[in-house]
C-alpha cells in the first residue's frame, strides 16, 4: 500500500499548532485553491467526529466522508475515509515538540487508489503527484499562518465584524481570523438580529448579524463591543459591461453600505477601535508609468470617482474617533476567482497573450497576503487613512503574460488587441484591462509589513501548485 509522508518545522509549540488545526476555518486554510473540495459539514476534531466533503472532478462530484479518531490532545489525530474517492485513506497528523516554541508537523497518509491494480497502474503517479502538491501547499500555508499569528500572540483575541464575508477575499479572511483564535461576526443580508455569533464546532458557519444596505437597515446591537470592523463588500466590477445600471450598482453597493456602517459605528455606545474598509487602486485611474503612492491624487475616471466617494463614506466613523484604514487593494490573484481565474482557461489552452500593447502596469496582490495585511492594519495603530495593498513586485502586462505562461508551461502568442477589448468590454475594458496603474505599497513597507509573496512568479507557483 502506498505511503506518503511530509514533515515541516513550525515556529510554535505543538499545543498551539494542534489548536490551530482544531479551530473553525482550518479546513478552508488547508485546501489548495486549485482543488474543488467543499466542506459540507463537520463535527470538529473530536473522537468519532464526522466530516463530509464534496469533491468535484470536472463535471462530476463525489461525497467524501471521513471520521476523526486516535486523538491525542496537543499531539496528533487521524482521519479515516468511510466513503469517498479512494479505496482506502488514512491520514495521521502528528506534532512533535522540539522546544517550548518549536515543533515538527508530520502528515502521514496510507492510501489505495480506486479500481485496485488498474487504478494504481494507470493513475498511481498522478495521484502521488497530486498528494505531493497538496501537502507542499498545506505545510507552506500552515507555517505562514502560524508565523503571522505568533507575531501577534501578545495581543488578546478580538471580536471582529466582517462585511462582505462571503466574497473571494472575505472567505479567506474569515478562515484566517478564526484559526487565529478571533471571534468573527459576519454581516449578511437575511442574518439573525441581535448578534448571534455561535460557530459550528468545526466549520466557519455563523448565524450572521442582519443588515440590508439597500434598505438602510442594520443590527446595530450586534456590533456593540466589537474590537474591530472590516468591510469588503461591493458588487463585482468585472461582472459584465458597464451599463448605466451596472455602474450605479457598482457605486451604490460600495458607497451606501460603507456609509451605513460608518454612521452605525459612530453611534454605538461601545464602538470599535478600528474600521478597515476596502477601497481599490482604481482610485488612481490610468496614470501610465507614473509611480503612485498613497499621497497621489485621484484620477478622473468612473472608478476613480467611485473610490473617492467610497473612502469619503467612512468619514462619520473617523469623526467619532475610530481609527479608519482605507485599504486600496490591487488586482487580487487567486485561481478561485477574480482576474486570474478568468485567465487560466485560455492560458492553459495555449491561447494566452498580451492585452493591448502590453505596456500597462499591473499592481497585484496574492490572495494569501491580503488577510495578513488586514491583520497588520488592525494591529498597527500608526496606520491611518489610505494604505496601498499591492505587492512591491508589480509588473507590466507583457511581463505578467510571459510569467503566467512560463508557470503553466504554455505559449503566449495570441495577443488581444486594444480595439477588440474596447469592442467587447467597452468602458470596463478600457479601465480594467488597458488602464495602467503603477502603485507602491509605501505605507505598508514603512510600517514593517513583510510580504510572503512580494514577487509574481513565486506567488503564481504557490497559488497554482506549480
Amino acid at each position: 500500500m502506498p505511503v506518503f509522508e511530509k514533515s515541516t518545522e513550525l515556529p510554535v509549540s505543538a499545543e498551539v499548532a494542534f489548536d490551530w488545526h482544531c479551530r473553525p476555518g482550518a479546513f478552508e486554510r488547508l485546501t489548495p485553491p486549485w482543488e474543488s473540495i467543499e466542506l459540507l459539514s463537520t463535527d470538529g476534531v473530536v473522537e468519532g467526529g464526522i466530516a463530509r466533503l464534496r469533491v468535484r472532478m470536472g463535471p462530476l462530484s463525489k461525497l467524501w466522508v471521513a471520521e476523526h479518531d486516535r486523538i491525542v490532545p496537543g499531539r496528533s489525530f487521524r482521519d479515516v475515509q468511510l466513503s469517498g474517492p479512494f479505496a482506502r485513506w488514512e491520514h495521521t497528523h502528528s506534532l512533535e515538540p522540539i522546544s517550548d516554541d518549536r515543533c515538527v508537523l508530520t502528515d502521514r497518509i496510507e492510501y489505495r487508489a480506486p479500481l485496485g491494480f488498474l487504478g494504481e497502474l494507470f493513475g498511481g503517479r498522478l495521484i502521488r503527484r497530486s498528494i505531493e502538491r497538496t501537502f507542499e501547499y498545506r505545510h507552506r500555508k500552515t507555517k505562514l499562518d502560524l508565523r503571522s499569528h505568533t507575531s501577534a500572540q501578545d495581543r488578546s483575541p478580538m471580536k471582529i465584524a466582517v462585511g462582505g464575508s462571503t466574497g473571494l477575499v472575505g472567505t479567506e479572511l474569515v478562515s484566517f481570523l478564526t484559526t487565529g483564535g478571533h471571534d468573527v461576526l459576519r454581516l449578511a443580508r437575511g442574518g439573525k438580529s441581535s448578534g448571534a455569533g455561535t460557530a459550528d464546532a468545526g466549520t466557519v458557519a455563523w448565524d450572521p448579524a442582519a443588515w440590508d444596505p439597500a434598505a438602510g437597515t442594520i443590527d446595530a446591537e450586534a456590533l456593540e463591543g466589537c474590537d474591530a470592523v472590516i468591510h469588503l463588500g461591493g458588487h463585482n466590477i468585472a461582472h459584465g459591461r458597464w451599463t448605466d445600471r451596472m455602474k450605479r450598482l457598482i457605486r451604490d453597493s460600495r458607497v451606501d453600505s460603507t456609509a451605513l456602517l460608518a454612521r452605525t459605528l459612530a453611534g454605538l455606545k461601545n464602538p470599535p477601535k478600528v474600521f478597515v474598509c476596502a477601497s481599490a487602486i482604481g482610485y488612481y485611474g490610468d496614470r501610465g508609468s507614473d509611480l503612485m503612492t498613497e499621497d497621489s491624487p485621484p484620477g478622473p475616471s468612473y472608478l476613480s470617482r467611485t473610490c473617492v466617494e467610497w473612502e469619503e463614506a467612512t468619514q462619520p466613523a473617523r469623526d467619532a474617533g475610530i481609527r479608519v484604514v482605507n485599504l486600496r487593494i490591487g488586482v487580487v490573484l487567486s485561481p478561485k476567482g477574480g482576474a486570474l481565474k478568468k485567465m487560466l482557461t485560455p492560458f492553459k489552452l495555449g491561447g494566452g497573450g498580451v492585452v493591448g500593447d502590453g505596456r500597462q502596469w499591473m499592481s497585484w496582490i496574492a490572495l494569501d497576503d491580503l488577510p495578513r495585511i488586514i491583520q497588520h492594519c488592525l494591529q498597527t495603530e500608526t496606520l491611518n487613512g489610505s494604505v496601498n495593498a499591492v505587492a512591491p513586485g508589480k509588473v507590466d502586462n507583457r511581463a505578467f503574460t510571459k510569467t503566467l505562461g512560463r508557470v503553466l508551461r504554455r505559449p503566449t502568442i495570441f495577443p488581444l488587441p486594444a480595439f477588440v477589448v474596447r469592442a467587447v468590454f467597452g468602458e470596463m475594458g478600457d479601465e480594467l484591462l488597458l488602464g495602467s496603474t503603477n502603485v507602491e505599497p509605501t505605507r505598508l513597507e514603512a510600517s514593517g509589513f513583510e510580504f510572503a509573496f512580494p514577487e509574481l512568479e513565486p506567488a503564481l507557483r504557490h497559488l497554482l501548485g506549480k
